[in-house]
């Protein structure tokens, strides 16, 4: 077992963990924090995505020990009930949670990708988007949904 501080969602944690522990592992199973998903765990559904310095990243194929130094974002660090995130709230309002399996790492992917370019096309969120596999919805909700907080001003 090896000492590290995390930051995660704004919070400084100290823990011990495996050298081969993996971020997916310690988010869900050490801190309580489920919003991240548990897929594939060979990085091709992209369920388990979280954001490490404000890039997506997957959780399953990142070792713990590796992100100690970096900032940290789950989907809980993004909003709340009382109070969601723009996205989140667009989720809703589009249909474009039907399962919500997806739904966490599509909501951060976006995240991110509309920091980088506020003002994309729907082609441009499909593409972004791409890597995050939906079984649910056809995409259309999400892009749309997306879409819709790139217009608004208050993100």
């Amino acid at each position: 077992m090896e000492p590290v501080r995390l930051a995660v969602n704004g919070v400084t944690r100290s823990l011990f963990v495996a050298p081969h522990r993996t971020l997916l592992e310690t988010l869900r199973e050490d801190l309580g924090l489920t919003g991240t998903k548990h897929g594939c765990e060979l990085g091709e559904c992209s369920a388990c995505t979280v954001l490490v310095d404000g890039t997506p990243i997957l959780s399953c194929l990142t070792l713990t020990l590796d992100v100690a130094d970096a900032e940290i974002v789950t989907i809980e660090g993004i909003g709340s009930i009382a109070h969601p995130h723009p996205l989140q709230r667009a989720f809703g309002e589009y249909g474009a949670a039907q399962c919500g399996y997806c739904t966490p790492a599509m909501i951060l992917t976006a995240k991110a990708f509309l920091e980088e370019k506020p003002n994309p096309s729907e082609e441009e969120i499909a593409e972004a988007i791409a890597g995050n596999m939906c079984r649910c919805t056809g995409y259309l909700p999400i892009v749309r949904a997306i879409a819709s907080v790139a217009a608004e001003d208050d993100r």
